[in-house]
């Protein structure tokens, strides 16, 4: 019901609508411990890393005390072993699986009493988790305190790229891909049509607005920032302090490409929906783990720690869905580097996972990885998808599912999240599969395009 009343309210009303939406959220995300933990963080950038394993330690004993309390699940599943930190190479791997199939006995809290977060499906799977209050607040305080390093707080003028659907017929035909939150500065662009026609309008508006900040998506900056330079339009110097981008991996060329458009730096960050702890981008652009906010192991097939293999965490900011050695299905690559900044935490050398494919429609043009994960937001059932493009006018959407979980009402609103994202003339094909299997190198593609070359 509210989303029609927005969807059919003038542009002064749906603005409005946006900033009381943000009032509401900002109330739980920014109050309580949010200052307290926004303080705490930013006094303690300058600890030394055996500072840093100190807290972690400490913030162990007392996040798998508290899991054993209320957990049902893992008190079964921790029955008998050693639970220390010395020992958590010993705990078994929880996985995506794990959190859907026994999502019940893994809560410490009623859904009611908890801020529930659904998740994406970058590896092709979606998940409802759920957060205590002060988890939530404690986790953008750390958020706040990276991008804090870079002049940003909020309030100041910010162009946000994400998978918000905000942007309707009429909009479109004035050529208007944007809403406003005039409250806290946030302009909220459309990463549904980012489509050659429509670049020069997104980019003039950019201009126009001046933001201090642009987060979001990375493939949709990076599309803009690439048409730009292509067009030789000249983006004003000195307007954009950085770039902070969500969701997806940014390559080398994203991320020199985005740095010559806009004339500022990009600061990279990794996290997830479900809570992973996080991984933070310094003012040299290394990439440092955060030992304050979890656990993080690098394994390989065998579970044997390596340099380069999947991450698994184990995050102190997960108190209602607790995350314990969480296969996290991404891809990580260690470091012995040693960086000159005031961040002593372990150096990453680079994230392997969150790849920036892409679908392509005729109508809205580049579909990001980003906007493709969107899709599984509050569907359930869904314990696998892969997205099958060999044709301009079609695509194959291959879905593993629990019948019991996945209703009819799931299949009607997936679809009907696609076709917000690929238009009308795109035809979907749904097909439900047993198994979807991984490429030939091991990993899992959940997008496969097969024509590039006629885009």
């Amino acid at each position: 019901m509210k989303d029609k009343i927005y969807k059919y309210s003038p542009l002064f009303l749906q603005n409005i609508l946006i900033s009381i939406f943000n009032i509401l959220a900002y109330k739980k995300r920014y109050g309580g411990r949010y200052s307290f933990f926004l303080k705490y963080y930013k006094n303690s950038k300058n600890l030394s890393l055996e500072e840093l394993k100190k807290i972690q330690s400490e913030r162990y004993i007392s996040f798998i005390t508290y899991v054993l309390k209320y957990s049902k699940f893992y008190e079964k599943l921790y029955q008998g072993m050693d639970i220390t930190i010395d020992h958590i190479a010993s705990l078994p791997i929880t996985s995506k699986e794990d959190l859907q199939k026994h999502a019940q006995e893994i809560h410490t809290i009623p859904e009611k009493s908890g801020i529930k977060s659904k998740t994406g499906g970058t590896t092709g799977k979606s998940l409802e988790v759920l957060f205590t209050n002060e988890d939530m607040q404690e986790r953008f305080a750390i958020l706040d305190s990276f991008r804090n390093r870079f002049g940003y707080k909020l309030g100041k003028r910010t162009a946000w790229f994400s998978g918000k659907n905000i942007v309707f017929e009429n909009d479109v035909r004035k050529n208007r891909f944007w809403k406003t939150d005039y409250l806290y500065k946030i302009r909220y662009y459309s990463t549904f049509h980012i489509k050659k026609e429509y670049l020069t309008y997104y980019i003039e508006n950019l201009i126009k607005y001046k933001p201090e900040f642009i987060a979001g998506f990375p493939s949709i900056i990076f599309e803009l920032a690439q048409y730009g330079l292509a067009n030789k339009i000249s983006f004003p110097p000195n307007t954009v302090r950085a770039i902070f981008p969500t969701a997806e991996t940014i390559t080398p060329v994203m991320r020199s490409t985005l740095e010559l458009f806009f004339k500022t730096k990009v600061y990279d960050q990794y996290a997830s929906s479900e809570g992973a702890p996080f991984i933070f981008e310094c003012e040299n652009q290394n990439l440092h783990l955060q030992l304050q906010s979890g656990i993080f192991e690098v394994l390989d097939n065998n579970n044997n720690p390596v340099n380069e293999g999947k991450l698994v965490v184990t995050s102190f900011t997960t108190h209602g869905t607790p995350l314990i050695r969480y296969d996290i299905g991404d891809i990580v690559s260690l470091s012995d580097s040693v960086c000159n900044c005031d961040d002593n935490n372990p150096i990453v050398h680079r994230i392997l996972g969150r790849e920036g494919d892409f679908i392509f429609s005729t109508q809205t043009g580049k579909v990001s990885s980003g906007n493709i994960s969107d899709t599984l937001k509050g569907i359930h059932g869904v314990q696998k998808l892969q997205v099958v493009q060999n044709d301009l006018k079609e695509v194959s959407i291959f879905l593993i599912v629990d019948s019991v979980y996945f209703t009819k009402n799931d299949e009607s609103l997936f679809i009907e999240k696609w076709r917000e994202r690929v238009g009308s003339q795109m035809n979907i094909i749904l097909k439900r599969v047993t198994d979807i299997p991984n490429e030939p190198n091991g990993k899992f593609k959940m997008i496969k395009n097969n024509i590039k070359h006629l885009i």
